[in-house]
Order: structure tokens, then C-alpha cells, then sequence
């Protein structure tokens, strides 16, 4: 992947230009396995902190946790694997199963408000379309504030066997372990898999 050179007070940071996070003309509405990372707006340590290798979840990281259980309550067929929350991202696995036909993926009202149809904004990124703007909702109700944001879209990446699932799911337990190793805390924009890329 490029990168790009950008002045950070005074000094010269490394980011990594930005790509389309999507697989070009993938369904995001099929049967398959997900790895899913989103980020909070600039890398802000909004969800709580790290202490002795454990993740200590303060109330805006429980609103998340909250919400992310919630997901396959609101979508026929979709499962959540191994997740984590950390101070400023989220690392999970999804599953979409194999919908019957003539059903629809939609439980609830609120979380299907967009289709699901078109291949370019299928299932997976209504999810996270939902999972976001439900945390974002909840915090300014119960705090009061507006500064709270994401990272525009999020990252995936198509978990295509067995092998590359275990590995996720033991990267996944281990990111509160490697925080203080996790590119995520630089400057460096890019999803924050570290060495997982190799093993994928």
C-alpha cells in the first residue's frame, strides 16, 4: 500500500493514502465471514483504557459493547464471533448465514433503514451503518455530547478459511495484550492489524 508524507508539528509523518475499503464488486449481502475494524474520528481514546493487558471499558465503551451484542437481534442470520473493544477501535468477526428465501435479513425497524439490495451497500455495511449511528444516539442522549464521532466507513477483510479465522480470533484476544506495539496509538493511518497481514 502508498504512502504519503504529511507535517505533523513540525515533523514528517508517515500515513498511508487512503483506498477504497470495499472488495470491488463483492456482495456484502452473502453468506460469508467478516472481519471487521472501525475506528473512532482521529484516533481519539473515546472507549476506556488499557491497564495490565486488560481493556477497561469506561461508559462510552459499555454503550458500545452494549450495542454490538445487540446486532444479531436485530438481523435474521447474522452471528457475531470474537470481538473487542478497544480505547479507539473495534475488532469483531461477523457472520452472514445463508438467508431462506423470500425472508428478509431485517428484524427490527430502526436498524433496516437502508436497503440491502444493491450490491455496492449490502448487509455488512448496513450493520455497521446501524452499529454506528445507534452508539453515536446513545451517547449524545445519556451524555450530552457531540463531539463523540467515527472514522468515516470501516475496514473489512473476507475470512476465506479456517486457518485465517484462528488466526484472527487469537489476534482479536490478543490486542489488549499489544496495545502498546498496535500502529493504531501512532499517527500511522491504516486499520491497525499489525503483523495479522501475514498470516491472512
Amino acid at each position: 500500500m502508498p504512502f504519503v508524507l504529511g507535517q505533523s508539528k513540525g515533523l514528517n509523518v508517515v500515513y498511508r493514502e487512503r483506498k477504497l475499503n470495499r472488495l470491488k464488486n463483492y456482495d456484502y449481502s452473502e453468506p460469508g465471514i467478516y472481519f471487521i475494524t472501525i475506528c473512532t474520528e482521529n484516533r481519539i481514546g473515546w472507549f476506556g483504557q488499557i491497564k495490565n493487558n486488560e481493556m477497561l471499558l469506561n461508559e462510552y465503551g459499555d454503550i458500545a459493547s452494549d450495542v454490538w451484542m445487540q446486532i444479531p437481534k436485530h438481523y435474521r442470520q447474522v452471528l457475531i464471533d470474537e470481538w473487542v473493544i478497544m480505547p479507539n477501535h473495534i475488532h469483531g468477526i461477523i457472520v452472514i448465514e445463508q438467508n431462506p428465501v423470500g425472508t428478509e435479513n431485517c428484524v427490527g425497524v430502526e436498524q433496516c433503514s437502508t436497503p440491502t439490495r444493491n450490491k455496492h451497500y449490502g448487509l455488512l455495511s448496513k450493520i455497521i451503518k446501524s452499529f454506528k449511528e445507534i452508539v453515536i444516539k446513545s451517547i449524545r442522549t445519556k451524555y450530552n455530547n457531540y463531539e463523540f464521532a467515527w472514522q468515516r466507513s470501516f475496514h473489512d477483510h473476507i475470512i476465506r478459511d479456517k486457518r485465517s479465522l484462528n488466526n484472527i480470533r487469537e489476534y482479536i484476544k490478543n490486542n489488549p495484550s499489544k496495545w502498546e506495539f498496535d500502529i493504531q496509538k501512532n499517527e500511522l493511518m491504516n486499520p491497525g492489524w499489525g503483523d495479522l497481514a501475514k498470516h491472512l
